[in-house]
């Protein structure tokens, strides 16, 4: 036995009296966890494969599958845990750096958790959306600081180009590449039904999605894979990538075996090769220079698309904020350190970085102090999983919430967290043919509008039981907030009450 074996995190249970050798399991697992043993005439398991994406347990037609998490373990204490001592193993067998995906398992303060939302009761009677108009439309951009009238007393608008959203939701950014033709083709399909946007990725848009521009939002990344005029006036919204809440301050690398020929001639990069984005933007080292690439993106296409600058929520996160306002954006969107969906080392994705909550409170204040809130639309992004999520972000000072991972679930992910194999099994993170198909877009579109639906329909419901009846009257709006558990530092950087006040 080696010095470095680790017992397989995942163990295989088959129920033999169930098992009637149908072999759906070896067919559907791209992992190669189960064969046929004709020695045997039995289905075996090979364990250390399984990253328990659960699809074999989802199609096996007898049910006679389960995977459970193994119950071997080191002797640990209060400062060597397990996964400590099996990272160490890992590295010293290989020399490289630790991957992981979907966010930090770590047990950091989940701030949405600890907020709690007021209703209305005897005074300020609560609305019921069944029976009054709720108000869910959201506009994204710059806003007048004063309302102008004609001689004739009319309201004269005189907005720059804004986003209209049906509900305060988009689909974050993921790029062509690191998830599937189809995943990207539900998302593209869903946006557009639901009257929202979808977020291309730093990897370009495939010419099969021009048709979606309307509802697409085009990323500007510091690899510029695929970006020329057509991709810029192809979206409804140009949005420019310094930083991502899963790594901050570090680019971004997809390996070669999915630089497919479709992807390859999308991204304009060499088949097969690598695609490497740096950590910075190479022409943008200042304020003044991010300054310079909004107003040239603006330039390009005739002023008539908003552009958005994401960054990762990190220490400071106010006043860059600021910055960013003044150089001339119309949205930030902002990127919080628990969200991510691709691979990212998993000492950056664990440690660096703050949560969306601590720094949308924090944008929210120093944007209202220095009378600019208007100027820019604030998106907010980082593990929203769910509506309450959305609700509490609003009045905490959000325009609007992307969701990238709670998207995938609904596309069928099952949070293997192995989207950097490239054998996604449910053809969601996966260039291989024969595992693309495996995502009906047609299907999958129907999940994420029923998804966004679902959500639009409680966020009624909530808005409702506070006596709100627009995501305008909600946005900021603190009051409708109290914290539990949370110390008098958090509460104030949050600028919510404790419950019981």
């Amino acid at each position: 036995m080696s010095i470095n074996f680790l017992q397989p995190e995942y163990e295989v249970v088959r129920n033999m009296d169930r098992c009637i050798t149908c072999r759906v399991c070896e067919r559907q697992c791209a992992n190669e966890v189960h064969h046929y043993n004709a020695d045997l005439d039995r289905m075996v398991s090979d364990d250390s494969k399984c990253v328990d994406c659960q699809r074999c347990v989802t199609l096996c037609p007898t049910n006679a599958l389960k995977i459970v998490k193994t119950n071997n373990c080191f002797k640990e204490n209060a400062n060597w845990h397990t996964s400590d001592i099996t990272d160490i193993y890992r590295q010293a067998t290989t020399g490289g750096v630790l991957l992981g995906s979907m966010g930090t398992p770590k047990e950091y303060p989940v701030y949405w958790d600890k907020l709690l939302i007021n209703a209305s009761q005897v005074t300020n009677p609560s609305i019921d959306p069944l029976r009054e108009p709720m108000e869910t439309r959201t506009f994204l951009g710059k806003k007048d600081a004063t309302i102008h009238y004609d001689k004739d007393g009319n309201i004269i608008t005189k907005t720059t180009p804004q986003l209209e959203l049906s509900t305060p939701i988009m689909f974050s950014a993921m790029s062509y590449g690191s998830i599937s033709y189809n995943a990207h083709k539900s998302l593209a399909m869903a946006a557009t039904k639901l009257g929202i946007y979808y977020n291309t990725g730093e990897g370009g848009l495939h010419e099969d999605f021009y048709v979606y521009g309307p509802n697409t939002i085009v990323q500007v990344a510091s690899g510029r894979f695929g970006v020329h005029s057509d991709y810029l006036e192809a979206g409804a919204a140009i949005e420019i990538k310094m930083g991502q809440g899963a790594k901050p301050g570090i680019g971004g690398h997809l390996p070669g075996a999915k630089i497919t020929e479709a992807v390859s001639k999308t991204r304009m990069i060499p088949q097969g090769t690598d695609a490497i984005s740096p950590a910075p933007h190479h022409d943008i080292y200042s304020i003044e220079d991010l300054r310079q690439l909004v107003y040239m993106l603006k330039e390009s296409t005739n002023y008539k698309k908003p552009v958005i600058v994401k960054i990762a929520a990190v220490h400071n996160v106010g006043a860059i904020a600021s910055g960013i306002a003044r150089c001339g954006a119309d949205i930030i969107a902002i990127d919080g350190f628990r969200g991510g969906t691709g691979a990212a080392p998993a000492r950056i994705r664990d440690n660096v970085g703050i949560p969306i909550e601590l720094a949308l409170a924090s944008v929210d204040r120093r944007l209202r102090e220095e009378g600019i809130r208007n100027q820019v639309s604030l998106v907010v992004g980082g593990s929203i999983r769910s509506s309450a999520d959305v609700i509490k972000a609003i009045a905490l000072g959000a325009d609007a919430c992307y969701i990238a991972t709670s998207a995938l679930i609904a596309l069928g992910c099952h949070l293997c967290r192995t989207c950097h194999l490239g054998k996604c099994n449910w053809g969601i993170a996966t260039q291989v043919p024969e595992l693309v198909k495996r995502l009906n877009p047609a299907i999958g579109s129907e999940h994420l509008v029923n998804l966004v639906t679902a959500w639009t329909h409680e966020i009624k419901e909530m808005m409702g039981g506070m006596g709100i009846n627009s995501i305008e009257a909600l946005r900021g709006n603190r009051l409708m907030l109290r914290g539990v558990g949370l110390t008098e530092k958090e509460l104030e950087i949050l600028g919510v009450k404790h419950a019981g006040e």
